[in-house]
């Protein structure tokens, strides 16, 4: 009888050790084979809208995600949906807000339903109108109207709810333009642009630096004596409420990444050199990968 209630005694301890093991320890932590599990069963879905440098950082970090056992999938959105995407809960992550200026609108409206972050990836950003450097007559926003048949009083613009695309309204009110602010797609703005340059014709558009276009064709910015523009921007990322406790450890990630002018540069020139912008990312981050382990820490 006591070899029995020996025997019964030990399967008892190897059972209750199999529970305890199954649990977790006693604050309920988890093993870090059970947290990367965990993390390779998630999904987090950051928001792409159709601009070069936002179709390559969006890439450059689905790849950075998905090395690291995240699954990532991008959806494409204005930027106006992309704020109520991430106001809702619907979208984890955008990776390109810009301010003090250009996304004023959009932080004013959403900073107590969405979380802006504090910390950079680019802080020489640079946004206003631009011509081609041909265009001797006019290097000031000032010039404008004295020469707007030139231009047909228009202003080639992009897509219709970006924050730049609103400033530029403001400013056609600020220095009583007498000119239209043509919407459209960034895509059909660069195309007018290069057919304008081909034929060496005047146009005038809003653009941002960082871009590809400026080591394409030679442009220059209008000077803006009223900062409508405002001046150097910086680009931070926003996400939605909770994405910090749910995955504190690419929040981090996020707020480590950083970028410079030739850094950026060379990833949009490898992402639209490519057929899929995928291809593009996942060669850049192979040849980066000092870079990215200075984020991804």
């Amino acid at each position: 009888m006591d070899k029995w209630k020996k025997r019964l005694s030990v399967i008892l301890t190897v059972v209750m050790v199999g529970v305890l093991a199954a649990c977790g320890n006693s604050n309920g932590e988890t093993t870090s084979d059970q947290k990367n599990s965990d993390q390779s069963g998630t999904e987090i879905t950051i928001g792409q809208i159709n601009w070069a440098e936002n179709v390559a950082v969006t890439n450059m970090w689905k790849v950075i995600l998905e090395n690291n056992d995240y699954n990532v999938k991008l959806s494409n959105l204005n930027m106006g949906s992309t704020m109520k995407a991430l106001e809702s809960g619907e979208l984890d992550a955008s990776l390109e807000i810009w301010l003090p200026v250009q996304d004023a609108n959009y932080l004013d409206k959403y900073q107590d339903t969405v979380n802006f972050s504090d910390a950079t990836w680019y802080d020489n950003a640079k946004v206003g109108l631009v011509v081609p450097s041909y265009v001797e007559e006019v290097d000031s926003v000032e010039d404008l109207n004295e020469h707007k048949e030139m231009f047909d009083s228009e202003i080639v613009g992009f897509n219709p709810g970006a924050g730049t695309m609103e400033v530029t309204e403001q400013l056609i009110k600020d220095y009583d333009l007498e000119f239209e602010l043509l919407p459209s797609s960034e895509s059909a703005m660069l195309t007018e642009i290069g057919n304008a340059i081909s034929n060496e014709e005047p146009i005038v558009a809003p653009l941002w630096s960082p871009h590809w276009v400026f080591s394409k064709y030679d442009l220059k910015f209008l000077e803006d004596p009223q900062k409508t523009y405002g001046g150097t921007e910086k680009i931070h990322h926003a996400t939605r409420q909770g994405f910090e406790e749910d995955y504190p450890e690419v929040s981090e990630w996020f707020k480590n990444w950083k970028m410079d002018d030739q850094q950026i540069g060379e990833l949009i020139e490898y992402v639209e050199g490519s057929e899929d912008p995928l291809d593009g990312a996942e060669k850049w981050v192979e040849e980066n990968q000092a870079l990215i382990d200075e984020w991804v820490k």
